[in-house]
């Protein structure tokens, strides 16, 4: 695919997810920016122990249980995530995943990466 084509669709992926969560998303939900991922064996704060390989994410102040598609906007994959932590706690990023959701973004190489999600 061109890159010309692939950004358009990238776009158009992240808008049309934006749109189906905006009626009932928060600004806190409906958000853009830089996501990482973690892979640790410890409790999270919801007290469910973390599963690495499950679809998890962390957020700040979204509810656990709450669920967001988050689309990696570099390649267009989107997943969704249960939010079952908080974080992330690096000035700049908006989610920390799970290594299981980052691994179905593609960026688990790379560390972090831009992305948009939105509520389910």
């Amino acid at each position: 695919m061109k890159k010309t084509t692939r950004t358009a669709f990238v776009a158009a992926t992240v808008a049309a997810g934006l749109m189906a969560g905006a009626s009932t998303a928060s600004s806190a939900a409906a958000q853009c920016g830089r996501a990482s991922w973690y892979a640790l064996h410890s409790r999270t704060a919801s007290g469910e122990r973390m599963n690495p390989a499950a679809l998890t994410a962390a957020h700040r102040s979204l509810p656990f249980g709450t669920k967001l598609r988050v689309t990696n906007k570099n390649n267009g994959r989107s997943v969704v995530v249960r939010i079952n932590d908080r974080g992330p706690f690096v000035r700049g990023r908006v989610l920390d995943l799970s290594r299981g959701a980052a691994g179905q973004l593609g960026f688990i190489g790379s560390g972090h990466t831009a992305v948009c999600m939105a509520r389910v």
